[in-house]
């Protein structure tokens, strides 16, 4: 019985010393393995929401290719577009700039960038200065309540090869003035 207690007090310290170290400390993320998951740059929280390749003769699909600039239009036949839908949070005091710069590697070190979509493409991530509590893209926006996805759209042309090269990873570099990344690995 003496022994059984004394195992059971073990136990539960063992458990809550690493409770107690926690504190109130929020865990600063700068990787993630999945989409979905939490990362923290330049004072803000993003999260991807989905990331999918986009099939340009599905009615859904079109709606996002809407204002690609001419000389992008064009998929060569070894080239997919590939969307991510990436939303930033503001779970701070004061605000934050949305980060400018996102880019995708493969496991061979290709580098992808996003293509800058004209202003009538209303699912377009577009940097802003996210006020506290607030999000990027804003709520009431046409990108935060698709009915299919949420997030700012960021539209890639990705070639086919790198598929293949996986995982795909999408780095978020923080807005100018500051150093900070972070990544996370593509569901595709």
């Amino acid at each position: 019985m003496k022994l059984r207690r004394v195992l059971a007090l073990t136990a539960v310290s063992a458990f809550a010393l690493p409770l107690a170290a926690c504190g109130n400390k929020q865990e600063v993320v700068t990787h993630g393995h999945t989409e979905g998951s939490y990362l923290n740059v330049g004072g803000l929280t993003y999260q991807v929401q989905i990331s999918r390749q986009l099939n340009p003769n599905d009615v859904t699909d079109r709606s996002y290719l809407v204002q690609v600039p001419e000389f992008e239009r064009e998929l060569g036949p070894d080239e997919s577009w590939f969307a991510v839908f990436v939303t930033a949070f503001n779970e701070s005091d004061e605000a934050h700039p949305s980060a400018t710069e996102f880019e995708i590697v493969d496991t061979q070190d290709t580098v992808y960038r996003p293509i800058q979509l004209g202003e009538d493409n209303v699912f377009a991530y577009r940097p802003a200065e996210v006020e506290a509590g607030e999000q990027n893209p804003p709520m009431n926006s046409a990108a935060a309540n698709n009915p299919t996805v949420n997030g700012g759209l960021l539209l890639f042309k990705v070639k086919n090869d790198s598929f293949d090269n996986r995982p795909l990873e999408l780095r978020i570099h923080a807005a100018e003035g500051t150093p900070e990344e972070a990544a996370v690995d593509l569901d595709v």
